[in-house]
């Protein structure tokens, strides 16, 4: 366009969007506080209180247990010195199995499996309680079973990083070899622990409490802090959730896969101190599918079966579930069939749910980025 001196001015756009009109500050931050929900609300709904849920649903289910065994033996449960030691009794139940639990849920979160840690136990134990070892006390006893179970997981864990074997096959083979060694070393007998402070362990009680359970809490409580707060329970979590962004982030996923069996044997090693203890003895074929109850606990308690997620509070409330059930089924002398019966429903009821809920997440995550695309 052209103006009377001549002079060309450019023509302006008539596409430009006309300019919204100013926004107050006090507007802008009641339209915040309208969009912002309550934190509490928003933990309780997203992914981050989904631990929470879980452990709050697991807490329940004990509830409803405790209802059961009141319903069908109020003649027990209406002695308040009965029912005490009674929950002491579950407590020292679930110690082993709970402490070779933490191991687990360490690896399964990671991306693996062992199902070697009853083995492992056994092995431990077995050779804990040689003359040779017992000779040296109850500090060679303790050392060796700790030292046999981390070689174990050591060998577990090279196998699989580095020889590139399918973590169940691996495990699998570990498990006939350390109980074929087992029996070797024992030649086929039951091995007596003649050591007073071993055998002690299981029978002292501290405040009323048996010493069993107080190592169970050391180990859940270092076992929730090696996962929550610390650099090697974030590279646990990003190894078992995609590996191969794992290395992409610089994480050595080799090297970290054979710590965490590493970690699942030393919880081994303590157990056998323990299962011994109890027995007051060791043998080839101690703590005879330990490694079924630890993964049904750990699936119990929300760990993922694929890896990435998972907690240490929620497969402790696992083993205290499968341990509530035993004793049910004992005060009411049913049989060991049905029992495991009710393991096995309750274990297919975990992995049904768990698929529900990762194909419901999978399912979101596909909406949401096809709507942001």
């Amino acid at each position: 366009m052209s103006d009377a001196t001549g002079t060309t001015t450019p023509e302006r756009p008539t596409d430009l969007p006309a300019q919204s009109p100013p926004v107050s500050k006090a507007g802008t931050e009641a339209a915040a506080h309208r969009e912002t929900p309550r934190s509490g609300l928003s933990f309780w709904k997203g992914d981050s209180g989904e631990g929470a849920r879980r452990n709050l649903g697991l807490i329940a289910v004990l509830v409803v247990l405790v209802i059961i065994g009141i319903a069908t033996r109020p003649d027990l449960y209406g002695d308040s010195n009965w029912v005490w030691n009674n929950f002491l009794t579950i407590l020292k139940l679930a110690s082993v199995v709970g402490v070779v639990t933490v191991g687990m849920t360490f690896v399964i979160i990671g991306g693996g499996i062992d199902l070697s840690v009853g083995a492992i136990v056994a092995l431990s134990g077995v050779w804990a309680t040689t003359l040779a070892t017992q000779s040296f006390g109850a500090g060679g006893m303790i050392f060796t079973a700790l030292v046999v179970g981390l070689g174990v997981g050591l060998v577990n864990g090279l196998l699989i990083s580095y020889g590139k074997l399918v973590p169940f096959i691996a495990t699998l083979a570990m498990l006939v070899a350390a109980r074929g060694l087992a029996a070797e070393i024992s030649q086929k007998q039951t091995q007596v622990s003649n050591n007073s402070t071993i055998n002690g362990i299981a029978s002292t009680n501290v405040l009323g409490i048996p010493l069993l359970v107080y190592i169970l809490a050391a180990v859940v409580i270092a076992g929730w802090v090696l996962l929550n707060r610390t650099t090697f329970g974030r590279r646990t979590v990003a190894v078992g959730g995609n590996p191969e962004a794992a290395r992409l982030a610089g994480i050595n996923v080799k090297r970290h896969t054979v710590m965490l069996y590493a970690l699942s044997g030393v919880c081994c090693g303590i157990a056998a101190i323990m299962l011994t203890s109890q027995a007051t003895s060791a043998q080839a074929a101690m703590a005879n599918l330990y490694e079924l109850d630890a993964i049904a606990a750990a699936i119990i308690g929300g760990t993922l079966l694929s890896g990435g997620r998972g907690t240490i509070v929620g497969s402790l409330l696992g083993v205290i579930i499968f341990s509530t059930i035993t004793n049910l089924f004992a005060i009411n002398g049913l049989t060991t069939e049905a029992q495991n019966m009710v393991k096995g429903g309750i274990i297919v009821a975990a992995v049904l749910v768990q698929q529900v809920q990762f194909r419901s997440v999978t399912g979101f995550l596909k909406r949401n980025k096809a709507t942001t695309a």
